[in-house]
């Protein structure tokens, strides 16, 4: 009996036969958009798998670290406790969080902030990012710090507005 799970294997056999098609003959070779979407799909199951945990579990019960555990995933120790530490409620419970975190979280930065980005100004000065930030520590450059309502960060520069004024 297979350990992985009946979509996965279905995943990894559609996969197998697109690759077994690869032999040089256009007609029946599979097509770019085939062989990726046939990629993808496989990727989604094994990620969806419940194979992952429960090797993990049994690699646990054996007496196998979170390092050596993180290890044979790729993955960091504290993020291999993430996704596998606790019974099956706190580990869907966590995966739930962290969907709605990607769900609410944007995707982009706003258009409409005021000023420049450190980057725009850069590239507008002729200078690095760096010779920004180093401006601005200076008084050179004017910027703030824009906090949306979501509770992301931007550091907006104004190079058109001259010096920024100094405290005494």
């Amino acid at each position: 009996m297979s350990f992985l799970s009946a979509e996965t294997a279905r995943a990894l056999a559609e996969l197998v036969a697109l690759d077994a098609l690869e032999g040089g003959d256009a007609e029946t070779d599979a097509t770019p958009l085939e062989r990726l979407r046939g990629i993808r799909s496989l990727l989604a199951a094994l990620e969806s798998d419940p194979a992952s945990l429960v090797a993990v579990r049994e690699a646990l019960d054996a007496g196998r670290s979170w390092e050596a555990i993180a290890d044979a995933a790729g993955l960091s120790p504290s993020a291999a406790k993430y996704r596998w530490a606790g019974g099956d409620d706190e580990i869907a419970s966590r995966q739930e969080a962290s969907r709605k975190r990607k769900r609410e979280r944007p995707s982009s930065v706003p258009t409409d902030l005021p000023g420049l980005s450190v980057t725009e100004a850069a590239a507008r000065m002729g200078v690095t990012p760096q010779a920004i930030y180093q401006r601005v520590t200076r008084g050179l450059l004017r910027s703030e710090t824009v906090e949306l309502s979501d509770g992301r960060r931007y550091k907006r520069v104004f190079p058109d507005e001259g010096p920024a004024a100094h405290e005494e």
